[in-house]
């Protein structure tokens, strides 16, 4: 375990990485110098890589569904407990609390499936080439990661950014299911909730479905749209493509 002043002196794969303390019980490992809260996609990639862990091999995640119940202190380790609430012949099922202090701050439920080969949906897309290189929204929060936001005139807000891994990951589909997640909670579909400058946005419940296997080291469009907006809460939805649709 080590402590970094900030994310621009840490690599992604190192701030995800976790020690197996017991045959269920992991925890993390970097420990962050700076006052902002732990991002909870961080968090919620960690618990994902800790349900992995536990699978038969060759088994990957198709869906997860979590609840973040308080705010995670990035200067303490998350300890990640993992349930197996069932293996069956294709199937797996685990649930895991992530733990700072003794206090939940995330309770993430994952299920995992056998690999199967399928032919991919194509659907026409812009070229990343069309998007513009900067930062958007927390981009101290987004490690190893090139974004280039596309155009969209009338809009206060992209909905629409292009989105790439720049360290080398590894081949294993888990990690790659991680990082997704972990890219997953980074913006929000809410143009006029997300550029207040008088609220603090935080993530109360997230779910998200791995269809097909992506490379997050590759060119993923991410597509966002606002479902709804009231009583200082929101409802977004996205959709991640590659490149060849």
């Amino acid at each position: 375990m080590h402590g970094v002043p900030d994310l621009s002196h840490v690599a992604l794969l190192d701030v995800l990485s976790l020690e197996r303390v017991d045959l269920d019980l992991f925890r993390s490992t970097v420990l962050f110098e700076e006052p902002e809260s732990l991002y909870g996609g961080q968090v919620a990639a960690q618990a994902l890589l800790a349900a992995g862990a536990t699978v038969p091999e060759g088994r990957t995640p198709h869906s997860l569904h979590g609840y973040f119940l308080r705010p995670g202190d990035s200067h303490q380790s998350v300890v990640f407990t993992v349930e197996r609430d069932r293996d069956g012949r294709s199937f797996s099922a685990r649930r895991v609390v992530a733990r700072q202090q003794g206090r939940v701050i995330l309770n993430l439920s994952a299920s995992f499936h056998d690999a199967v080969d399928g032919e991919p949906d194509e659907t026409s897309l812009v070229a990343p080439e069309a998007g513009v290189a900067g930062p958007l929204s927390r981009p101290h929060r987004l490690i190893g990661f090139e974004q280039r936001p596309v155009g969209q005139p009338g809009h206060s807000w992209p909905t629409q950014v292009w989105l790439r891994c720049t360290e080398a990951l590894p081949e294993q589909p888990l990690m790659h299911a991680a990082v997704l997640t972990y890219l997953s909670d980074i913006y929000t579909g809410h143009g006029s909730l997300a550029s207040s400058k008088d609220r603090v946005q935080s993530t109360l419940d997230h779910a998200l479905w791995l269809h097909r296997p992506a490379r997050a080291d590759r060119w993923l469009l991410m597509d966002l749209q606002s479902r709804a907006v009231s009583q200082g809460r929101g409802l977004y939805a996205g959709s991640v493509w590659s490149e060849d649709g």
